[in-house]
């Protein structure tokens, strides 16, 4: 019997070709050499872990989207990584725990979770970012979010926005200015979330509504913002807001969501969502957390994850195939050194049948020069 499913790949998973390989390597190498610049050392974990670490480095990780399987030498559960971010936070609580804060951290990899999200099937993501480690003030936000939309230009992306949010709000308000019985409060997260006013009257957060226009461009929503935070409880998050957009003027366009929760289950009291002109979606999020130790609230840290591969795909539809140079039998090898060092991308003859046109080559080498075909 014919076996015609085998070259199938599983729904969710693909391969990229030359074109989309190209871009791929641009787009990681145009980040990590930004974040390089800026002092952050790249770490690499690995693929696989035990899940009970993973699941439970971070508040809002969901080992039920990961694919787990018994490892048959512990006999324990082993995941797949579904984020990145939790692993550099166990190698800074445990390999570089003694390093002096803050400590500053990169990565770049794949993640595999069981299901795509929402109308993306995708299972298989690129993933890259950086972390602040030991701190969560202004000032390490202000620098996460001015790095992450400095790492999009240099891999390519135009148009770049930036969308704020205070993931903490609800909490922070009801403790005591607009106060929320326990049960209560994540029904009037769910609600504001939901953008539906008459579901947060039903549940009981009537004083929460003016949130629910508070959103727009930054100028105009922080102002609202202000308006409503009548008893001082948010003025220092407020302030916070205003230091980081300030940070960032000109070089992105900024919104405030302060109620947005979404996507944001593990951060504190800042959040950020990055979107680019022409990428479908956002292209990473980030904000500040707490990395979870063995007893205690664990360690504060700011960081951020980008998902490049909409920007990859984008990237690689306008790109023109680089110019080759043949190189025909025979030819000199010093010379051909010489010219894949002054930028030249060679392809050589391996025997005198090859068609220079048909391997895509631009330019023959005659003697010492690069000659145009056709």
């Amino acid at each position: 019997m014919h076996d015609t499913d085998r070259d199938l790949l599983p729904e969710g998973l693909g391969d990229r070709l030359p074109t989309q390989a190209a871009a791929a390597s641009r787009v990681r190498r145009g980040a990590l050499d930004v974040f390089a610049s800026h002092g952050y050392e790249r770490v690499e974990t690995p693929t696989i872990e035990f899940e009970k670490s993973m699941a439970s480095r971070m508040a809002g990780v969901q080992p039920r989207r990961m694919f787990r399987f018994v490892d048959p030498v512990s006999l324990r559960t082993l995941a797949l990584r579904s984020d990145i971010t939790v692993q550099v936070g166990r190698v800074a609580a445990t390999s570089l725990a003694a390093r002096p804060r803050p400590l500053r951290l990169c990565y770049c990899g794949q993640v595999v979770t069981i299901k795509g999200d929402g109308l993306d099937p995708a299972r298989e993501r690129s993933q890259l970012g950086a972390e602040l480690i030991g701190s969560d003030s202004v000032a390490a936000a202000a620098e996460v979010v001015a790095i992450a939309i400095e790492a999009l230009e240099r891999a390519g992306a135009t148009g770049i926005s930036i969308d704020f949010t205070l993931p903490d709000l609800v909490d922070t308000l009801a403790a005591e200015t607009l106060p929320l019985a326990k049960g209560q409060i994540e029904a009037v997260r769910r609600e504001l979330d939901a953008k539906d006013a008459g579901g947060l009257v039903d549940a009981g957060g009537t004083a929460y509504l003016p949130l629910l226009y508070a959103v727009g461009p930054f100028e105009d929503a922080i102002a609202r913002l202000t308006e409503f935070d009548a008893g001082g409880a948010l003025a220092s998050r407020i302030a916070g807001l205003r230091e980081i957009a300030a940070r960032v003027e000109g070089r992105a366009r900024v919104t405030l969501d302060p109620s947005e929760r979404h996507g944001f289950e593990y951060q504190s009291w800042f959040g950020f969502t990055i979107y680019a002109q022409g990428v479908q979606g956002a292209l990473g999020r980030g904000g500040t957390y707490r990395i979870l130790g063995q007893t205690g609230d664990g360690e504060a840290a700011t960081g951020f994850s980008l998902y490049p591969d909409r920007l990859i795909d984008l990237l690689a539809e306008s790109q023109s195939e680089p110019a080759s140079l043949f190189l025909p039998s025979g030819h000199d090898p010093a010379i051909a050194a010489r010219q894949r060092a002054i930028g030249w991308r060679t392809v050589a003859a391996l025997s005198e049948d090859d068609d220079p046109v048909a391997l895509g080559c631009s330019h023959r080498l005659e003697g010492a020069e690069a000659i145009p075909l056709g």
